[in-house]
């Protein structure tokens, strides 16, 4: 069975265990404990900042604590192997961009991939974008293109992924430039509007500061709902990343269990306090259930391998 097939499986089992009404006693006692919720990535970036709000709501769904748990590290593989390997009793949780499970295998010898998890659902979509600050020489990605050929320019990047994007954009457009490392959005903010680069990756996080930064570049297939002027990767280059924020949970976890989180991270959404933060980051409630969550990643994957094999 290849591992479509697998997850098409689990969707399938998720969606027949919602029609059977009525509570089994192993549903009746989950959760009997706090639930951790792991963010793979530091503090202070888009995602964490959601996941602290989304933690209280999905508390509230399922009548137990949920506790949140920053581990940082190799692009999300760290705290993605952590939930890997934890017991798949719908106790530890993972909350991350589904490309943070993807990447990591492709390029690195990690204990986690895709097969290690199953999908929960979709909660939002990344706004992941190139930005610069509003006053900077270049206001489009045209003139960061024209204005990189006559200078040295650094960019601060969150991620070996992110990294690799923006050179393969350069290795097509005839220019280099420098990736400084950034700890998630919370350091590359400080980074670009204190002038340490010259323009950024941003997983979305840049919409929380208005007219300080300028988005040069969608970094997904479409343009921003925010940015609709700018060209998206997708179609000035052919490359794109998947823009899907996920929970997920580790394989094998049991059916009744999953149907459990299934419904409680959906009503979660609608939670008045979550609401109001993916406003305030301007970030779309788009849930996506595990099914249709298997062909984005699948896409994406092979999207993700075409781009390496380009940039080798």
């Amino acid at each position: 069975m290849t591992r479509l097939d697998r997850r098409a499986v689990l969707g399938a089992t998720v969606a027949a265990v919602a029609l059977m009404g009525g509570m089994t006693a192993a549903k009746a006692e989950y959760p009997e404990k706090p639930v951790t919720l792991v963010i793979p990535y530091k503090a202070g970036g888009s995602t964490e900042t959601m996941a602290r709000v989304y933690s209280k709501a999905l508390a509230k769904e399922l009548g137990a604590n949920v506790v949140v748990k920053t581990r940082p590290g190799a692009g999300g593989a760290v705290g993605a192997s952590e939930v890997a390997a934890a017991k798949a009793d719908g106790y530890t949780l993972l909350f991350a961009a589904s490309t943070s499970l993807m990447w990591p295998p492709l390029t690195q010898k990690v204990s986690s991939d895709l097969d290690s998890f199953i999908y929960v659902g979709q909660i939002t979509e990344y706004q992941q974008a190139i930005v610069a600050k509003a006053d900077a020489p270049f206001n489009t990605m045209a003139e960061l293109i024209a204005h990189a050929k006559k200078n040295n320019l650094n960019f601060a990047d969150q991620s070996a992924m992110s990294r690799s994007y923006i050179n393969f954009i350069g290795g097509q457009e005839g220019v280099k430039w420098t990736g400084i490392p950034t700890k998630g959005g919370g350091e590359m903010v400080p980074f670009l509007l204190g002038g340490k680069v010259d323009f950024a990756y941003s997983g979305g996080i840049h919409q929380k500061y208005g007219d300080k930064m300028n988005v040069l570049a969608s970094f997904q297939a479409k343009p921003l709902a925010l940015a609709p002027d700018a060209p998206a990767l997708g179609d000035l280059y052919g490359v794109s990343q998947l823009g899907n924020a996920v929970m997920f949970a580790p394989a094998g976890l049991p059916d009744d269990i999953a149907k459990k989180l299934h419904d409680a991270g959906k009503a979660a959404l609608d939670d008045p306090d979550f609401t109001k933060i993916l406003e305030n980051i301007k970030f779309p409630k788009t849930y996506v259930s595990s099914e249709g969550l298997v062909e984005l990643a699948t896409e994406n994957e092979k999207a993700l391998k075409a781009m390496l094999e380009a940039t080798k």
